[in-house]
């Protein structure tokens, strides 16, 4: 769990390299909330699907899982230079929401423990 400098929260997943990968697209008022939302993710997993979208302003491809309403549940943490990049790394996303555990602990962050993503070479997550 990511805590804003506005006191609302966030999910965000990361890869084993500490890398965000994903973020949930809404903010919550509670980390209760936020880890329910992702609860129900990783129950849904099997099921998601992506729209793979092309950036407003600038270059590059998002992907969005769409909720039940058509609001965004979780989004890509970055914009992908290549759409089949893009597809890739919703791909991974999936593979590593379904490697975690259905009742997995929450862990929360404030912005100042927040540091800064390590960049590992030849990851395109």
């Amino acid at each position: 769990m990511e805590r804003a400098a506005n006191g609302r929260y966030q999910w965000q997943l990361k890869a084993p390299n500490g890398r965000v990968v994903a973020v949930s697209a809404p903010v919550f008022d509670t980390s209760q909330e936020a880890h329910r939302a992702f609860a129900l993710l990783r129950v849904e997993v099997a099921g998601l699907t992506a729209r793979i979208t092309h950036v407003r302003d600038g270059i590059g491809w998002i992907w969005v899982v769409p909720g039940a309403r058509g609001s965004a549940e979780a989004r890509s943490s970055r914009a992908y230079e290549r759409y089949a990049t893009c597809q890739n790394a919703f791909r991974r996303f999936v593979a590593l929401v379904e490697r975690q555990p259905l009742d997995a602990p929450e862990r929360e962050r404030s912005p100042r423990s927040a540091g800064p993503a390590e960049r590992v070479p030849g990851d395109d997550v």
